[in-house]
């Protein structure tokens, strides 16, 4: 049985989720969080295998911190958010299913992230169109072409990469 987390901010859309997660007796929801705090402190005590993640959660807090605590801790996580990073977190995320989703999406991306997650591979006609999965060739990024003697390409941090992706967003709302 897979052990779920959902971190969500919108408590009927949280509701919702748990719902449609355990219309499949393979799934368990373990907890539900509103907040990054509640979601790493229920991720400690509950042990779950994936945790659904919003990254815009309550009390001005993001799904950012939750991630990298997950990702410490071992626990995968598929993002669940209305506007996804522009850029791959796989080294955070299995990946991002994008708001609105339907029963169907919901189904179809639990059972991707769980042949993931158990090293199978993927037999599924197609993954729902909202959904994007985090492959390690899409967390690198190409390198870049040697300039000059010397020059060692490197990625951007991933502190980097979300300051970015929140600059992106302020940018939005201006």
């Amino acid at each position: 049985m897979l052990r779920i987390l959902i971190v969500e901010d919108d408590t009927q859309l949280a509701t919702t989720l748990k719902y449609l997660v355990e219309d499949n007796p393979r799934y368990c929801v373990v907890a539900t969080a509103e907040d990054a705090e509640s979601g790493i402190a229920a991720a400690e005590a509950h042990d779950p295998d994936i945790v659904l993640l919003d990254l815009h959660l309550a009390h001005g807090s993001t799904g950012f911190p939750v991630a990298v605590r997950l990702n410490e801790l071992g626990v995968a996580c598929l993002f669940v958010s209305g506007k996804a990073p522009t850029f791959p977190m796989g080294d955070l995320a299995l990946g991002c299913l994008m708001k609105p989703v339907t029963a169907e999406d919901v189904h179809r991306s639990l059972a991707m992230a769980e042949d993931l997650l158990r090293g199978r591979e993927t037999i599924r006609p197609r993954p729902p169109r909202n959904l994007t999965i985090y492959s390690d060739a899409e967390a690198l990024p190409p390198a870049p072409v040697v300039a000059e003697p010397g020059f060692i390409p490197s990625r951007a941090s991933l502190k980097t990469r979300i300051e970015h992706w929140i600059a992106g967003r302020q940018h939005i709302r201006a």
